[in-house]
């Protein structure tokens, strides 16, 4: 048996089995970079053939003649003081209160499974280490119904490793007097060290954007004005506000590939000066790790000084036991790194753990303790103190994203035939996207948000559900959010078959398994080995004030079960097309696995499509590998030849033209390291499909009064500037490798800074363009409204200031 990518990177330095089959070289290089999800999707194979009752997500629970999914029971809530809820919801609460239905809670931080005084009503209740590891124990047989052999291959080795680890924090995570938890639990209700858990929050239900990021927007405009100024070197005062064009940056996923390329790429953007004209930054996976070092105070806001703590932090495994035990065992760092588990022990009842917790917890361990270990800041684990540097509008405003996997089968709840309405629920599942920001939890399909610091208190009927002791919760942490971003072995299995597709060709014998899952990708589409992270829905009650397109599960389930939004778009897109942010240029750094067959830009055609968003640029991304039938002929009619030598002659010219085109970086099948497309604001007469854009290659194209969204695209690609460095072939740059040597990071840095140099030049072309087109609408406006107005007084018989015939002498017959 092969052994896996993570067997390879989770065992202790001189302790890693050998192989006991030998493979062919390139299978071998192949199987160490693939190794847990080819065996995934194999073993998924058996059961597919074998299985049609895939794991669904978030599902109510069905008719009583159906598998229950066993949904919770849904607790009504009271709040204090009415915020930013809808009237009707706000007036429904009011008449619970008055009704009596729930008491006026106890203002103490005294709650039950805290108080040294026993109290014969709380027996039995479990201490924070029972809840936690229970509910972990109970993971693996959410997944049993696939198959045992299954979980063995999805479960990463650092997972297996989790029971000496949990061993060692049996201690600390109990409820006994003087232990770690107690005083989690303690601070926890102390409104002086959070103050959240006595802020009333209430669900916002609205598709615009939320007061504190106008506010936002309105002070980043004053700090990009400098900025553009000095990037264009134009005089300041020679810039209007509304000619300043909103830009926005974004990185993709691909785990530490993603987070080191990514942090050089801005570092890069920084040195030229185009990072401080940005006004948003958005990210998946990765680079979430990444915008949450560059808002902590390990990094200062300096992306330079996140490379030199991830050349300190990276070069040991997350879960090797050493390390990752002395910083989430012992202080000062166990509590800023445990307290989130903690808090939500003790503050939800019957709590959803799993994997995905404490993978977090670990990466918080390596990302946010610095190379001291001891100098931990608590501020850097909560999102919403992030807003200290935005408030002001100094710095960009962060976008973290997640998706939750919606499989519809309470649409079909209505229908008697139970197989049938699990297949027309697997035809209609789709992600939704939810957003965090330093000042709201938001998803578009719900329309609805709350305030980020109430992330992870209950709520219901849009209010907060407020506990016996008249507190909420405090803020979600940051250690179990950034498992929430980066949690990609929480992929389908369809996702794992297509990550390893190529490897299953490449291995003698697996020919016939490959098109086998190929036929079930139907199937292997709605199965999650392992469960995504929960997160208190805070939808629950809200089904009259809601759009009707929101699924009927979202208002049965009790948490939403997030995840790496990559299952969906490993760009983060979607947030930035958000009305009211009004983006003019999208930059995106694509680290993504194999950028040549992900065309994310191209995912974002379909949404812009249906959300009917004008600007952007229909077609976009790699071009696809597949000639149409027309495109081969007329390639076939050209390549006739009645001579040997006519054919000879043929044949060098298209080899002329294609070395021609490689050099100019405009070879049709291939894009170059720096690739913009700009999209178009015509309004359309006709219903047929909008051509697709097509590279920009002059600035003037750019500049046209219907041009739309401009993306500036940087695929991380080999670079022959950059010797022995290919994301797609060096081993270590694997989605799954958890581990980068020192070297390692710097060669990934070097290839990402060279390939932002090769196209710095055209990036601040275009934002040059953008800008003198936006100068150029307004002119044209302004000078539109002064013609008007001229216009206007000539009709009412004014001419500068007076009636045409006044005079202050009269008239003649005066």
């Amino acid at each position: 048996m092969v052994r896996f990518a993570w067997s390879k990177l989770s065992w202790p330095r001189g302790a890693r089995p050998t192989r006991t089959v030998p493979l062919t070289r390139h299978a071998a290089s192949l199987g160490l970079r693939y190794g847990a999800p080819v065996l995934v999707a194999t073993a998924a194979a058996a059961f597919v053939a074998s299985s049609s009752s895939p794991v669904h997500l978030d599902a109510p629970e069905p008719p009583s003649s159906w598998p229950s999914t066993g949904p919770a029971p849904v607790v009504r809530g009271r709040r204090r003081h009415a915020s930013t809820s809808t009237q009707d919801a706000e007036g429904r609460s009011n008449e619970d209160v008055a009704s009596g239905q729930q008491k006026p809670p106890p203002q103490s931080r005294v709650v039950e499974g805290y108080s040294e005084v026993k109290d014969s009503t709380v027996e039995g209740i479990q201490s924070a280490w029972q809840t936690i590891t229970s509910k972990i124990s109970e993971a693996p047989q959410s997944v049993s119904s696939i198959g045992d052999a299954i979980v063995d291959y999805v479960v990463p080795d650092w997972a297996k490793m989790l029971p000496g680890f949990l061993r060692k924090l049996q201690d600390e995570l109990s409820m006994s007097p003087g232990s770690l938890a107690e005083e989690i639990w303690y601070e926890a209700n102390d409104p002086e060290i959070h103050p959240e858990i006595t802020w009333d929050a209430s669900v916002r239900v609205s598709n615009d954007l939320c007061a504190e990021e106008k506010r936002f927007l309105q002070n980043r405009r004053r700090f990009i004005r400098r900025a553009l100024a000095r990037y264009l070197d134009i005089p300041e005062g020679k810039i209007h506000p509304d000619d300043v064009p909103t830009i926005a940056m974004c990185g993709s996923g691909g785990g530490l590939r993603a987070l080191v390329a990514g942090t050089s790429s801005y570092l890069s953007a920084h040195e030229e000066g185009l990072f401080d004209c940005v006004t948003y930054t958005a990210g998946v996976s990765g680079s979430c790790w990444l915008q949450t070092l560059y808002y902590s105070n390990i990094s200062q806001r300096s992306h330079a000084r996140i490379i030199r703590h991830l050349r300190n932090r990276l070069g040991v495994h997350i879960a090797f036991p050493p390390d990752a035990l002395n910083l989430v065992a012992s202080a000062p760092t166990n509590k800023y790194l445990l307290g989130g588990l903690v808090e939500k022990a003790k503050g939800i009842p019957d709590a959803d753990f799993g994997l995905v917790d404490i993978y977090g917890v670990l990466l918080a361990a390596r990302f946010l303790v610095p190379k001291g270990e001891l100098s931990v800041d608590g501020f850097d684990f909560k999102i919403s103190n992030q807003r200290r540097y935005t408030d002001d509008g100094s710095h960009p405003m962060p976008i973290y994203t997640a998706v939750r996997h919606e499989i519809p089968l309470a649409e079909q709840a209505d229908m008697k035939d139970p197989v049938a309405a699990q297949v027309q629920a697997k035809k209609e599942a789709w992600f939704q996207w939810f957003e965090f920001t330093p000042y709201e939890f938001w998803c578009e399909e719900l329309g609805a948000g709350i305030p980020t610091w109430s992330i992870g208190r209950q709520f219901q009927n849009g209010r907060t559900v407020w506990r016996e002791n008249g507190l909420a919760l405090p803020e979600l942490r940051v250690p179990l959010l950034l498992g929430v971003w980066g949690s990609a072995f929480c992929a389908t299995l369809s996702h794992y078959y297509r990550e390893v597709h190529p490897v299953l060709q490449a291995i003698p014998g697996f020919g016939g398994i490959a098109a086998m899952i190929a036929e079930r990708d139907e199937d292997l589409v709605k199965m999650h080995p392992i469960d995504p992270a929960a997160i208190p829905n805070y939808a629950l009650g809200m089904r009259n004030f809601l759009p009707p397109t929101v699924p009927e599960s979202i208002f049965q389930t009790k948490n939403f079960q997030l995840m790496d939004a990559g299952m969906s778009n490993n760009l983060p897109i979607y947030p930035l097309l958000r009305p009211g942010r009004d983006v003019d240029i999208l930059i995106a750094f694509d680290a993504s696995s194999d950028v040549r067959t992900d065309n994310w830009l191209k995912v974002a055609d379909g949404y812009a499509k249906q959300r009917g968003i004008r600007g952007w640029p229909i077609g976009a991304g790699w071009p696809s590998e597949e000639e149409s039938i027309e495109e081969i002929q007329q390639d076939l009619d050209r390549a006739q030849a009645e001579t040997v030598e006519e054919a000879q002659e043929h044949l060098e010219q298209a080899q002329e033209n294609d070395a021609a085109a490689t050099k100019r970086g405009t070879k049709s099948k291939d894009l170059s390291y720096c690739n913009i497309w700009v999209g178009s604001r015509e309004e359309r007469t006709s219903e047929d499909e909008p051509p697709a854009s097509k590279l920009v290659e002059e600035d003037w194209e750019l500049m046209h009064s219907h041009a739309g969204i401009a993306v500036v695209y940087f695929p991380f690609l080999p670079n022959p500037k950059v010797a022995g460095v290919d994301p797609k072939t060096s081993d270590f740059m694997s989605t799954w490798n958890f581990v980068y040597s020192p070297e390692q990071i710097d060669s990934v840095v070097e290839l990402a800074r060279t390939n932002f140099q090769e196209g710095a030049e055209r990036t601040k072309r275009t934002v040059r363009a953008v800008y003198e087109r936006k100068k150029k609408l307004r002119e044209e406006k302004e000078r539109e409204e002064r013609e008007r107005r001229r216009r206007w007084k000539l009709r009412q018989g004014r001419l500068s200031g007076r009636r045409v015939g006044e005079s202050e002498h009269g008239d003649q017959f005066s």
